[in-house]
């Protein structure tokens, strides 16, 4: 390749241009990667985007960004997103999987971060007209025993952590490879990791949510002794040839509700992406036709879930929750809430008193109520000079 003429570097940056790569390029593109590039692969996998950085037709830089990585801690650190959410929004994070500037960086040094800056600008609209849904959130992972960042750090990414060394070579599968990188994240919005880890997402990026349950965050020790709750409870089902056991029935809507499920059809739509083993732990009568375990369907989640007594159901859950997290107690958030679309007989809406871990971010109790207001009792100063002032009605 014919090297650029030698003029000063900020009439060179200045002619600077970046656009996509054009698929009869792609021979070249990959070509270079794979002899320059200090992993020498070209492949990345799941959706990306290639980008060719040239001056006066030649190329002077290659970019790639890609899907990011399914799970990395520090990342998970950094944003502080559920498992459910981190598996519905993952699709709005970007990886920057290849950088390659081809000219001597000494002659130019700061090439990298306007080659860099100039791709962050457009990549997420340029995600929305290829892939259909934008990207608020961008990664990268250095080595930092060959390399320092530096241009990285210019264009506002920050260092998140060390990587465990891993390698992802299959789906589920990872190999150590004893290099830890360094993590680097910069958001391509305002608030970009307070928008991924808030409890919905705004209009706009809520349609491009990934419909689909996360992982269920309780353990299997958890969920043996959720079981024996289950089968405290009488079946109010009458009738001969019940296919489904209560306990099975509701072990299975607990489990599709935690994975993110909030419907009967929802419960009957993540049961049926449960396998056999899995069913035939939560306790599912094996077919003695075809000796397979089988879901319910939402008509009997219906059935079940209506007949129980809720005051009960309330009391026996709340419990088991205290007894399998006794560290919730120390984060209860006690607050009153309207419910929606709950209009009584006398036009007034459902008033509930709720209280809710932090830990868990689940609620561990709540009480009906008249009106969303409470009377505490009056404060008792410790001393005559204590600032604070009887509590009054709110």
């Amino acid at each position: 390749m014919a090297k650029p003429e030698l003029v000063p570097e900020t009439e060179y940056l200045h002619k600077l241009t970046i656009r996509l790569l054009l698929e009869e390029e792609r021979a070249r593109f990959d070509a270079l990667l794979e002899t320059e590039h200090y992993l020498h692969s070209a492949r990345v996998g799941g959706p990306s985007l290639r980008y060719v950085a040239e001056v006066d037709g030649q190329w002077v830089a290659l970019v790639v960004f890609s899907g990011a990585a399914p799970h990395t801690k520090a990342r998970e650190h950094q944003i502080r997103w559920t498992p459910r959410q981190r598996a519905r929004r993952l699709c709005l994070v970007v990886n920057n999987s290849r950088f390659l500037v081809l000219p001597d960086r000494k002659r130019y040094p700061n090439l990298a971060s306007r080659v860099l800056a100039l791709c962050l600008k457009r990549v997420s609209a340029d995600w929305q007209e290829r892939w259909g849904h934008p990207v608020v959130l961008a990664e990268s992972y250095v080595d930092e025993s060959q390399y320092q960042g530096t241009c990285y750090r210019a264009c506002g990414f920050k260092a998140a952590g060390w990587t465990a060394g891993y390698g992802r070579s299959s789906r589920d599968y990872y190999e150590e490879h004893g290099q830890p990188k360094q993590l680097y994240l910069r958001e391509l919005c305002p608030r970009a990791m307070g928008l991924l880890r808030q409890g919905r997402l705004p209009a706009d990026l809520a349609e491009h949510e990934e419909k689909l349950g996360g992982p269920c965050p309780l353990r299997a020790t958890h969920l043996g002794s959720l079981l024996e709750v289950f089968e405290q409870f009488k079946d109010q089902r009458r009738g001969h040839g019940l296919r489904h056991p209560q306990p099975f029935v509701m072990a299975c809507a607990a489990v599709a509700m935690l994975m993110g499920a909030g419907s009967y059809q929802g419960f009957e739509d993540e049961c049926s992406k449960l396998n056999q083993r899995q069913l035939r732990a939560l306790g599912c009568r094996q077919d003695p036709k075809t000796g397979n375990y089988r879901a319910p369907c939402d008509t009997t989640f219906f059935r079940v879930i209506n007949g129980l007594d809720a005051a009960e159901f309330d009391l026996r859950i709340g419990q088991w929750m205290i007894a399998q997290e006794i560290s919730i107690l120390r984060g209860l958030a006690v607050d009153g809430k309207c419910l929606r679309g709950s209009a009584r007989t006398d036009g007034k809406p459902l008033q509930l008193l709720s209280a809710v871990s932090h830990r868990l971010r689940l609620t561990v109790a709540q009480e009906p109520i008249e009106e969303k207001s409470m009377k505490f009792p009056p404060c008792n100063p410790c001393s005559a000079s204590c600032p604070r002032e009887p509590w009054k009605a709110v």
